[in-house]
């Protein structure tokens, strides 16, 4: 029996761990153990348990089916210019502190890789590794029914968020990707989507890459005082 201390610790160090990985080693995760993150994940707490999350797991040809077209529609303007997003993820106007998060986390990553802010080349080529999921083996790409409002939405990111802590206490790492968003019709086709499924976001699994320099990257985050208020 693990000690109060010992679970605690053991899922702090979880939490705090988690963090996106942009460069991942070929080693395959087997098809178990993806089963398993998934069932773990599955006990994220839904609306009158209605547990709004539809999963769909690419590896091998279907992946590389999927990443090939993606990054053909990425290099390609003429290709995406037609692909557009589904639903907004950022916010239409930008303010601070937000913006300047955003920036700082993007030149951070771009420092460490030695892209400068006029490489606008390497800029689109790190963006294409989205499209690859960063070389992970795995491949998720999550999904909702049409007919769900925003409160499953809210379900969801808490879906997201179980299935990147089950995979740290397994020792593997995520990305949780926005970035396939705009290639929703892609995607549709490629996976068959009924017409009533939306894309929601993808998601890089697979083991990190420890020489990897933009794996070094760890975000800063706000101390509690700055975004907390406690009323007495």
């Amino acid at each position: 029996m693990l000690t109060d201390d010992e679970r605690r610790a053991a899922v702090d160090q979880a939490i705090t761990s988690r963090r996106s990985i942009r460069a991942f080693l070929p080693e395959p995760v087997p098809r178990e153990t993806i089963e398993a993150i998934l069932q773990v994940a599955a006990r994220a707490p839904s609306g009158t348990n209605t547990q709004p999350w539809k999963v769909h797991v690419l590896t091998g040809a279907a992946r590389q089916r999927l990443c090939e077209r993606l990054l053909a529609a990425h290099d390609d303007p003429q290709a995406s210019g037609p692909h557009t997003e589904e639903y907004a993820y950022y916010p239409s106007q930008w303010v601070s502190p937000y913006i300047d998060r955003r920036r700082k986390v993007g030149w951070d990553l771009y420092g460490l890789l030695e892209i400068a802010k006029t490489d606008k080349a390497r800029m689109h080529a790190q963006h294409g590794r989205n499209y690859v999921f960063f070389d992970a083996p795995v491949g998720l790409i999550f999904t909702i029914d049409r007919v769900m409002a925003q409160g499953s939405w809210l379900d969801y990111g808490m879906f997201l968020e179980n299935i990147m802590i089950a995979a740290r206490g397994r020792g593997l790492d995520t990305c949780a990707q926005a970035a396939f968003t705009p290639y929703h019709r892609l995607i549709a086709e490629e996976l068959g989507l009924g017409a009533g499924e939306m894309v929601v976001c993808g998601m890089a699994l697979g083991r990190a890459d420890p020489d990897a320099i933009e794996n070094s990257l760890v975000t800063e985050r706000a101390p509690v005082a700055e975004f907390t208020r406690f009323h007495d």
